[in-house]
């Protein structure tokens, strides 16, 4: 009987893996040039690390997989990570909160319950963290460097959602039930209509908030005629959307978008694609005082590998399938494999992709196919044109010549 795979988990093949290196390699190559630098925390924290500072909401922590870790007669219960912010933020208050600014980013997978069999139980995710008192120019910074990071995977014309957790905040510390208001935050869609039978002016408030997008700084101007008490609130995302035009870079003020984050205090913004969220992030400038450290702005968004992978396509060097070549040994006796095993080492340390034959195997994909022991035939593989009787010298001269 065939095992199968875990429920909710996917194996990554190599046509997979090809498009995660390519979403992977992209994502560092643009964080190494804005000068980031890039970290990795540990698959295991321990479970007080998300509960004892508030930092999951419920519905999240009834989600995580956590189990005991024994140590002697007493055990700590410890989680698969649920989240990559928290652990940075714990990792920058245990060892670098000395150090001030910190540019850091991460390609790491993090693991939630689903009993729904509709989401995967493993996700990956490209994430960055920006931790130091950069101010709203950090925030807008990460906009361009997630945008950037898009665009040169081929994807554009990404739609930036701008909302602020103070605004919300301060509007869902109104709603007066714990339930009610934790629905609200958690983003489900029918909380709205049941606040309207506990707090019907709270309710149209929210409505008018939650239901009108905005493209420009006028409808800011607008909603801080509305709400004037939330004035500093609207001056902050203000500042916000004129750095991104700033920038050249275009927004849709949504503020709906922001229920459902946590543990953010300031400005959250989500980027979408054709209707899919290919990542998000914002402000939280409380987190890491949660964890252990003294006051510490911050801010960092992540990339969704999963869906990107969706969306982009692997690409092939060009030269990749004019220096793929197939070696195929006149014996499997050790004088015979020598020869090849030595011209194969040289030809890697050329970059060409050498494969010795260790069973019969579908020349198709190879440009050059290789035979003999000390001396060897050199067969172009489109052509069928052979040249015979060359040294391992002579079959690399040939090989130069051709490209």
């Amino acid at each position: 009987m065939k095992v199968p795979r875990c429920k909710g988990t996917k194996d990554l093949m190599p046509l997979d893996m090809a498009l995660f290196r390519r979403i992977e390699n992209v994502f560092t190559t643009s964080c190494v040039k804005w000068g980031y630098k890039e970290v990795r925390t540990p698959t295991l924290e321990y479970l007080h690390l998300f509960t004892s500072a508030g930092t999951l909401t419920p519905e999240m922590l009834g989600r995580v997989y956590s189990f005991l870790d024994w140590d002697g007669w007493s055990g700590e219960r410890v989680v698969l990570r649920p989240d990559g912010t928290i652990p940075i933020a714990r990792m920058y208050a245990e060892t670098m909160s000395e150090s001030g600014l910190a540019k850091l980013f991460y390609v790491e997978n993090l693991f939630a319950f689903d009993s729904t069999g509709h989401e995967s139980r493993e996700r990956w995710e490209c994430g960055v963290e920006l931790i130091g008192d950069t101010g709203i120019s950090g925030d807008v910074e990460l906009i361009m460097l997630a945008l950037e990071t898009l665009a040169k995977l081929g994807i554009n014309d990404v739609e930036v959602r701008l909302s602020h957790a103070g605004l919300i905040r301060e509007l869902l510390d109104e709603v007066g039930s714990a339930e009610l208001l934790q629905k609200l935050i958690d983003g489900k869609k029918d909380a709205i209509n049941e606040l309207k039978s506990v707090n019907t002016d709270l309710a149209k408030k929210l409505s008018l908030i939650f239901g009108v997008n905005g493209k420009n700084k006028g409808y800011l101007d607008n909603l801080r005629a509305i709400f004037p008490t939330l004035s500093a609130t609207f001056d902050d995302l203000s500042n916000v959307t004129q750095l991104l035009e700033a920038a050249g870079l275009n927004y849709n003020l949504q503020l709906a978008s922001g229920l459902g984050f946590e543990y953010y205090t300031g400005t959250i913004f989500q980027l979408y694609y054709k209707g899919k969220k290919l990542g998000g992030g914002g402000r939280y400038d409380e987190l890491i005082p949660l964890v252990g450290d003294g006051p510490t702005p911050a801010s960092g968004f992540a990339l969704y590998v999963g869906h990107i992978m969706q969306i982009v396509q692997p690409i092939k060097p060009a030269d990749a399938s004019a220096k793929r070549i197939l070696i195929k040994p006149s014996g499997t006796d050790a004088d015979s494999m020598k020869g090849c095993y030595g011209l194969a080492d040289s030809l890697r340390k050329k970059d060409y992709i050498v494969e010795l034959e260790l069973c019969c195997r579908d020349e198709d994909g190879y440009s050059w196919i290789i035979t003999g022991d000390k001396e060897f035939s050199l067969t172009e593989n489109t052509t069928g044109k052979q040249q015979k009787g060359l040294s391992g010298a002579q079959v690399i001269k040939c090989l130069e010549a051709s490209l």
